[in-house]
């Protein structure tokens, strides 16, 4: 029997990407229906014009349907993919260019402009949540890939819906390792470890063998260019650091760079604008290579593969956002970590791993309280939270900057936070 894959936020740029992955797989996952819902009419009519187009091609055999209603999108469906993005890419430039003002980095998902983000997006995610929970397929997932991931996932899984959250930095990671050594990459399992966009490679096991060291002794310089850190410092922690650990490593260097650049905001703007030409062409049915620079490269893979391991009950191991439940042994158990996992009809069952250094431990703590802390001032507008969270993250702390700061936020998304600002 088929199922039914809703994806809320489908006039998306990125939607090409998953409809490829869900095509590709059409011998192996068998959905009955695709359904893209968005609140954009005008992205809705054209990325779905592409859509179809791309699963005619793959001789994807079941129905794509395309609606702006989301109650109709969720119903029935066994899989609710959310890709969203509230406010959409002019709130991300707010989110990259108010926080410089202040003194701290600006980034869509790290830092305080995350901490905006989180705010417009937790409440959303919750309200399909549970239009999924009432009008879902039995047993329904949701799954998670909107950011902040992790923050979002958390909020998901505190209210008791069935969520799993999703990121393609791991399966990034997979494929380039996987390609450095020159193996298959489902030969390669990471020890991924930490928090959605603050997360660490402790193992690259190939065949259960821990290949890391020999790819530190071999590949370090290359790897430390990738990651846009200082080799001294992949040595140093003896694991491979995500791309964002620079923000919290290299924070005034970082903070002097944004200063001389264009905001990437700026730059993805005009991106997705091209991109909506190019989708728009009728004779268009394959996802143009200008994709590529749109970011959420494997996107499709990481998905589909979720989907499909969720359905099959398969039992293998991916890297997602769920509860700790004892895998990292110094953290909470209901804290939502960034794991390996083997997921099978249940759901994600993360792997054991040993316990956090004490200097991956610390910032993952204060990382998980601002989390936390961000999570209730979204759920109840209360200012005081809101402050006392953007003193637990590692990127504002200080009160004399946070107290400004936050103000700036609240008012700049002042259309999104309703709980902030309630009639008078």
């Amino acid at each position: 029997m088929g199922i039914k894959v809703a994806v809320i936020g489908g006039g998306s740029s990125y939607t090409p990407e998953l409809v490829e992955g869900v095509g590709l797989r059409r011998d192996v996952l068998p959905v009955d229906e695709l359904v893209l819902h968005d609140i954009d009419p005008r992205r809705l009519e054209i990325v779905g014009g592409l859509a179809g187009r791309i699963l005619r091609k793959l001789d994807f055999p079941g129905k794509l349907t395309v609606t702006t209603d989301r109650e109709a999108a969720v119903t029935g469906a066994s899989f609710v993919l959310v890709q969203l993005r509230v406010g959409g890419l002019a709130a991300r430039l707010q989110d990259e260019t108010i926080p410089p003002r202040f003194g701290c980095i600006g980034q869509e998902t790290t830092g305080p402009g995350g901490f905006a983000k989180a705010l417009r997006t937790i409440p959303v995610v919750l309200g399909i949540a549970e239009d999924t929970a009432r009008l879902g397929a039995a047993g329904a997932w949701l799954l998670d890939f909107t950011n902040p991931s992790g923050v979002v996932t958390q909020a998901l899984l505190d209210r008791g819906h069935r969520a799993i959250g999703l990121c393609n930095v791991p399966i990034g990671f997979q494929r380039d390792l996987a390609e450095r050594l020159g193996v298959a990459p489902e030969r390669v399992q990471l020890e991924h470890v930490g928090l959605n966009h603050l997360s660490w490679e402790r193992r690259v096991l190939v065949d259960g063998v821990d290949r890391l060291p020999t790819l530190l002794a071999d590949h370090a310089a290359e790897i430390a260019e990738e990651v846009e850190l200082p080799v001294d410092i992949v040595r140093l922690i003896g694991a491979i650091p995500s791309y964002y650990l620079r923000y919290y490593y290299l924070t005034s260097a970082v903070f002097a760079e944004q200063q001389r650049e264009t905001p990437r905001a700026e730059e993805v703007m005009q991106i997705d604008r091209d991109l909506l030409e190019m989708y728009a062409d009728p004779a268009l049915d394959v996802k143009p290579k200008l994709l590529e620079e749109r970011g959420g490269a494997f996107y499709s893979e990481a998905s589909a593969m979720l989907i499909e391991s969720l359905h099959l009950d398969r039992g293998d191991v991916q890297v997602v956002n769920t509860r700790n439940a004892g895998a990292i042994p110094d953290l909470a158990d209901d804290a939502v970590v960034e794991v390996a996992c083997r997921i099978d009809r249940e759901g994600a069952h993360p792997l054991p791993v040993d316990p956090l250094p004490p200097e991956m431990h610390g910032l993952v703590e204060q990382a998980k309280a601002y989390e936390r802390l961000t999570v209730r001032a979204a759920l109840t507008g209360d200012r005081g939270v809101a402050l006392k969270a953007l003193m637990a993250n590692p990127l504002v702390a200080d009160y004399g900057v946070a107290v400004p700061l936050l103000e700036a936020l609240l008012e700049a998304n002042r259309k999104h936070l309703p709980r902030f600002f309630p009639p008078a």
